[in-house]
């Protein structure tokens, strides 16, 4: 009998582990989920601040239009952005589409690619004026 207990193997780690693109993009969208959660706080607070006047209102502007805030307020549209594109991927799975490894890893890379895509379209049309913002 040995004096020590045999070495059990090692499961991979995150830090060796190679994240395949669809596993990737599904804690992403859990993630997101969480943070829309935490977005309709911001949200209730505009309204909020939209309901209670000028002076709440322009507080609520302040913080918003600070640095943080509009990184803040850019990860919240990325996330809502990347919620619905993997969302409608999710829907495609749904019903059969896309299951193959190349489809999946395309599809999923593009969900990625496009929620920016929409995420600073809007932040354009925002600063740009557009859409009462800048009033």
């Amino acid at each position: 009998m040995a004096d020590h207990p045999r070495a059990r193997p090692l499961s991979p780690h995150l830090t060796i582990y190679r994240w395949p693109v669809t596993m990737a993009t599904s804690i992403v969208h859990r993630i997101t989920g969480v943070g829309l959660s935490a977005g309709g706080l911001l949200l209730t607070w505009w309204l909020a601040a939209v309901a209670s006047g000028p002076e709440a209102y322009q507080t609520y502007i302040g913080v918003a239009s600070s640095p943080l805030g509009e990184l803040i307020l850019f990860g919240f549209a990325w996330a809502l952005s990347y919620h619905l594109v993997n969302g409608i991927r999710h829907l495609a799975w749904d019903m059969g589409y896309g299951f193959d490894k190349g489809t999946a890893n395309g599809t999923g890379i593009a969900a990625i690619a496009i929620s920016f895509v929409l995420a600073i379209a809007a932040f354009a049309i925002a600063f740009t004026g557009h859409g009462g913002y800048n009033i």
